[in-house]
């Protein structure tokens, strides 16, 4: 052998080859703590893990607090919601009408309804990564997610699938993921993909390359082996790391359970019209199937896509700068920040919001799937509680609410309280570090024991945190 070409080099060119085999996607979005160890640093937390896994929705955009989860009946009627509050199936707890249909899921809900932020984080970007970590941006270390945290810590019971993974991943801050100063190995997978209801939707990456079926696949990855074993061993955990890498890709591109896990089709139809046809019910849907195929932790984020239904429309999500309560499209005379949204009312929005999330949160506890899998509804922040020029919300930081379910959460309850118009917290204030603490401490990760930054230096978990009081 010529000098100089060692193990790890063989290895690399190895790795070029079997990039060519249809891997070049799967490795660059691969997780899993298998790539370093499993349960790397798992540890206890002071709530004994009652969670195995946890499944987010991530509605992004700034959900306006007071039109759905806090209802403000006294607001001044100028600036008040145009939806009036219902009651729900538990005495005393009521949500607006556009939450119909969770309102007869409301005893397995806790809804917080003092979120805020202590420093101001008012825009998307940073908004969605301070509720994507659980820290604010732009310290001098950059934070993971949490979900890459947990990647790291507690890896998954699912084998053959990441286990940190993003449905579908195509907003447009989806692109503030992060995997700080963990490898990137632990990023969130994104299974993009432009419409979950188109008929024809698949993950992309999931398969070979044309020309390449799984037999020559595996005389390739045979080949690969068999040149590690002839040579001298190099005891570095690089190499070891890069070797368990290929048996996840491996296992991800040929385990018949990988495709299965995102095949909407072998889903009852009674079941995806529960969710709803569009993209945001068969979002969450994905959502429950990947936690029933054992993925440690599930972010869905979406919005409607556009269409030839949504004519004037060009940015779905809950940025609703402009006429909130429009009975279609917002980009009406006059309209400024907010134009391509629809209004909060159409279906579109909370419509397809409301049916997707409570048939979410009825089908996984008829399976026995909210026994052990901790549900959080979140947003990165509310929206103002008067109304602007153009009849719309902005941003707001100062009270926004969320809501959780399941892995022991006592459904049935409000906590914490904002003003008579929804403009600031009043009672048990919290935050999302408090956010990131409740979940972390559910899946029993002890935040008392650092990870630690490519150069030594000890990171807490959620440090500033602390667990939600009334959720544990």
């Amino acid at each position: 052998m010529r000098e100089g070409i060692t193990r790890r080099c063989l290895l690399n060119r190895g790795a070029r080859s079997f990039v060519g085999l249809g891997l070049g996607g799967v490795l660059g979005a691969l997780g899993g703590s298998r790539l370093f160890g499993a349960g790397v640093g798992a540890g206890q937390g002071k709530h004994f893990g009652r969670a195995k896994r946890v499944l987010v929705i991530l509605e992004q955009g700034g959900l306006s607090h007071m039109d759905t989860w806090d209802p403000k009946p006294n607001a001044p009627a100028e600036h008040r919601s145009i939806f009036k509050p219902i009651g729900t199936k538990v005495p005393g707890m009521q949500f607006t009408e556009l939450l119909a249909k969770t309102a007869k899921v409301a005893d397995k809900l806790a809804v917080v309804r003092s979120m805020y932020h202590k420093i101001k984080v008012d825009d998307h970007p940073r908004g969605t990564q301070y509720i994507l970590s659980g820290e604010v941006p732009g310290g001098p270390v950059e934070m993971p997610d949490i979900g890459s945290v947990v990647a790291f810590r507690s890896g998954s019971d699912c084998g053959y699938l990441p286990p940190y993974i993003m449905v579908p991943g195509n907003h447009e801050q989806a692109a503030m993921t992060r995997t700080g100063y963990l490898p990137p190995s632990f990023a969130a997978f994104k299974t993009t993909g432009a419409n979950l209801a188109d008929p024809k939707w698949k993950v992309p990456n999931l398969s070979f390359t044309t020309g390449i079926d799984e037999r020559r696949f595996k005389d390739r990855r045979d080949l690969l082996s068999s040149l590690d074993i002839g040579l001298a061993t190099e005891a570095t955990r690089a190499s070891e790391a890069m070797k368990s890498f290929y048996d996840q890709a491996e296992n991800l591109l040929t385990n018949p359970g990988t495709m299965g896990a995102f095949d909407l089709t072998s889903e009852p139809d009674n079941i995806r019209e529960r969710y709803g046809r569009g993209h945001r019910g068969q979002c969450y849907l994905v959502g429950r199937k990947l936690i029933e195929s054992g993925v440690r932790f599930v972010t869905v984020d979406v919005r409607e896509p556009l269409s030839d239904k949504t004519p004037g429309g060009s940015n779905l999500n809950w940025d609703h700068h402009d006429y909130i309560y429009a009975n279609g499209t917002c980009n009406l005379a006059g309209a400024q920040g907010g134009v391509g949204r629809y209004g909060i009312g159409t279906w579109w929005m909370m419509g397809s919001t409301d049916q997707a999330f409570s048939a979410l949160i009825e089908d996984m506890d008829q399976r026995g799937l909210l026994h052990d899998t901790l549900v959080c509804f979140v947003t990165e922040f509310g929206r103002t509680p008067r109304l602007n020029k153009t009849k719309g919300r902005d941003h707001w930081p100062n009270a926004y609410s969320i809501a959780f379910a399941g892995a022991g959460v006592p459904g049935g309850q409000i906590i914490g309280e904002t003003d008579s118009e929804g403009g600031y917290v009043t009672e048990k204030p919290y935050t999302p570090e408090d956010y990131a603490a409740t979940v972390y401490e559910f899946l029993g990760i002890d935040r008392e024991k650092p990870l630690f930054t490519p150069d030594g230096r000890p990171i807490f978990l959620a440090k500033k945190g602390e667990v939600i009081r009334g959720l544990v």
